[in-house]
């Protein structure tokens, strides 16, 4: 994984869709970042359906959903994403378009992520996070700096998280924050998680900013949460960048507003499915094993192997399969685990 060293996108244009210096959207356009760039837009292109990644800097503001909307519009029917942001979040969010949407799975089982967050002292909201409504305010001016840090490399190591109640984590079939703003009772819900790496950038209190290195699906918000808790003080997240979504860090993306400026360009942006998956090795097969694959049949394999995954290519280097090496009636093969061919 990289390191915790990251710079925002350095594509920017000048228009009405203006970015900080930070790298993510004004306040003035948060809300509206995706209606105003495709006002911007004098026509309705379309962009002949792309295979790959599209590595996206997401402005803070608009949902996860709405930024796929607005790249689906420009003719890319089949498109997905892997690991999604909160509305108030900026950074990475991986766009998975065609045969790409079938590793959604693999990448997030493979890949860690890094965040850079600020959270709040002394409040506690009904989200965990500043969206949400203010349900109490409680004294923080006796908590020390060395307090904060002490219960941050308390979050380092594997640990049961509570999952927030306002979040897409589902009971039933149906997600918790639709129970929530039904006003009907929301399960306590947890899940596993690990903290690999995790510091204090500042303390500004009652603000702090922070850095994590975790496994996917951590909810930072939780994290905020729970320190609050310990401290006795409450706390809410209040910013949140995601920094790196294994295997892309946030220099590698490209902005929503730049993505809608210039759609021709689309292609020029895309990243092959084997970048997405480095530790993958790439095997290229004959014409003869690519009609076998294409029928769904496994191909031979070496027991001395030294992958158990590999991605399965065809002589022009097209991704065909995403394969695993196993034991199958006492010889050793490729069996498929994704097939990757239109």
């Amino acid at each position: 994984m990289d390191t915790f060293s990251s710079s925002p996108s350095r594509e920017s244009s000048q228009s009405a869709c203006s970015l900080s210096a930070s790298g993510s959207f004004s306040s003035k356009a948060d809300q509206n970042t995706v209606a105003v760039c495709e006002k911007k837009m004098t026509s309705r292109p379309h962009v002949p359906q792309q295979h790959g990644v599209l590595v996206l800097h997401k402005p803070s503001g608009p949902t996860s959903a709405r930024c796929i909307a607005a790249i689906k519009r420009l003719g890319q029917k089949k498109i997905g994403h892997a690991g999604t942001l909160d509305p108030m979040a900026s950074g990475v969010l991986l766009v998975l378009l065609g045969h790409a949407t079938k590793i959604s799975g693999h990448l997030l089982a493979d890949g860690g992520k890094t965040y850079n967050g600020v959270l709040r002292l002394g409040q506690i909201t009904d989200t965990w996070d500043a969206e949400g409504a203010l349900l109490e305010e409680r004294d923080w001016q006796h908590i020390q700096e060395q307090d904060v840090r002490a219960v941050v490399q308390d979050w380092l190591g594997v640990s049961v998280q509570p999952v927030p109640p306002y979040s897409a984590a589902k009971h039933e079939g149906k997600p918790l924050y639709k129970l929530a703003r039904e006003g009907k009772a929301v399960p306590e819900k947890t899940k596993n998680i690990e903290i690999s790496q995790a510091e204090i950038l500042s303390c500004e209190f009652p603000f702090v900013r922070f850095r994590v290195m975790c496994s996917s699906g951590t909810y930072i918000r939780s994290l905020a949460h729970s320190l609050g808790n310990r401290l006795g003080c409450g706390a809410v997240l209040t910013e949140l960048t995601r920094e790196y979504s294994h295997p892309f860090a946030l220099e590698k993306a490209h902005t929503l507003e730049a993505i809608l400026a210039e759609p021709e360009s689309l292609a020029t942006r895309i990243l092959p499915v084997t970048a997405a998956l480095p530790q993958w090795p790439v095997i290229p097969v004959t014409l003869a094993q690519e009609a076998l694959l294409r029928n769904g049949r496994s191909l031979p394999a070496g027991k001395d192997v030294s992958a158990a995954k590999a991605i399965l290519v065809s002589a022009q280097g097209e991704p065909l399969a995403l394969v695993g090496h196993v034991l199958q009636d006492g010889a050793y093969v490729w069996s498929i685990l994704r097939g990757l061919w239109s």
